[in-house]
């Protein structure tokens, strides 16, 4: 079987695709990884055959980007999803994309929600597709009347009949990673009709591993903050790093705050001396000693968490996907959603006291975990993938 995954050029786009192409090579299977041409060196550090198409030209995403900071949530992201991905991402994807559905006739294609260029390619070349989840499921159900008039065009510019696109985007069926329990938690209703099929990414198991040498009072709570790989490159967040420092700098807990490759930890001295900062470790490593962790609400960061069982503040900073993932974790109890971005800063602390103190929100988050890790793996998920392919 030939399985053609298809993403947008981001890493919290393409991740969750990984350990499902992975599953699809280990069972003796092609793949080959469509993205951007500019993605085609993360695509190729994960091991993957890359098919590039075009990149929309960074002046037009600058002009719409350049829009959003000044805008309220609901419209920024009405034009990210709609604007960004349905139209400027997709248009430019679509004839490349027709291209390799052709030239390489998959038996079916993987996309993630943001990338509606292989939906119209994988329709007009008659090949089946589903999609995988890059968080709950109500974030995919909030794209269909986003992206509305965007797939009409794409019909039109396919040689499509007129709704062609919009009816294979209701009728995909959903590989998530996401357990029931948290998916459900404050979702509405839906007008997909195809079916969700659930695993474990065993990734995402923890182990007891190294932490960076000693630092602050061993015997106090560790604290572990991320705000992801994108977030230290916006150049609007680079405050929020020291006041995060500050937040916790006369707190009894420790802090270990990684900062991705957007801010040299060595810019943020002196630091305090219950903080230790990286760019990067690995959470797998960190995740079991932690009494609670603060993100930003994006999916790899959010499910490391509950994976392992630890509570965890959502500062949800720039994208809608981060504002529904903290609505989530917390209405399982799992944690707390702070509004607000960098404005919840002077709060943080006492969001962080809270969460320590009080067990129940531990309880909450090992309960997703357990639901988690009884989904079956993702290996799994190959025989799924075959049967759809199957004519």
């Amino acid at each position: 079987m030939r399985v053609l995954f298809s993403t947008t050029a981001g890493s919290g786009h393409f991740g969750p695709l990984v350990p499902f192409a992975r599953a699809c090579v280990a069972a003796g299977h092609e793949v080959m990884v469509a993205a951007p041409a500019s993605f085609s060196g993360e695509v190729r550090a994960a091991g993957f055959e890359h098919r590039p198409f075009a990149d929309v030209p960074s002046e037009l995403l600058g002009r719409v980007y350049g829009r959003l900071p000044s805008l309220p949530v609901e419209e920024a992201t009405a034009i990210v999803m709609g604007d960004v991905f349905g139209r400027l991402c997709a248009q430019a994807a679509l004839p490349d994309l027709v291209a390799i559905v052709d030239e390489w006739r998959p038996d079916i294609v993987l996309r993630e929600p943001a990338e509606f260029g292989s939906l119209v390619a994988a329709r007009s070349g008659g090949v089946a597709q589903a999609v995988v989840a890059i968080g709950m499921m109500e974030m995919i159900d909030s794209v269909a009347p986003l992206v509305a008039a965007p797939l009409a065009e794409l019909d039109a510019l396919a040689g499509l009949p007129e709704g062609a696109a919009a009816a294979a985007l209701r009728a995909s069926s959903t590989l998530t990673c996401v357990p029931a329990v948290l998916d459900r938690s404050g979702r509405t209703g839906s007008t997909s009709t195809g079916s969700i099929h659930r695993y474990f990414d065993t990734s995402l198991a923890t182990r007891a591993g190294a932490l960076p040498p000693a630092w602050g009072d061993p015997s106090q709570p560790l604290v572990y903050v991320t705000f992801g790989s994108v977030a230290a490159g916006m150049g609007h967040f680079a405050d929020l790093y020291p006041a995060v420092l500050a937040a916790f700098a006369d707190q009894p807990v420790r802090v270990l705050l990684t900062t991705g490759q957007g801010v040299d930890p060595v810019d943020l001295a002196p630091l305090p001396p219950n903080a230790h900062v990286e760019r990067w470790w690995p959470q797998s490593d960190v995740m079991p000693h932690a009494a609670a962790m603060v993100g930003h609400g994006g999916f790899g960061t959010t499910m490391a968490a509950l994976a392992a069982g630890v509570p965890q503040v959502v500062v949800p900073l720039f994208a809608p996907d981060q504002y529904i993932n903290g609505k989530h974790v917390a209405a399982v109890g799992a944690g707390l959603n702070l509004d607000g971005g960098p404005m919840a800063i002077p709060v943080l602390a006492e969001a962080v006291e809270r969460l320590v103190a009080e067990p129940a929100y531990r309880t909450a988050a090992q309960a997703v975990a357990d639901e988690m890790a009884g989904l079956p793996p993702v290996a799994e998920a190959v025989s799924l993938l075959e049967l759809l392919a199957t004519p």
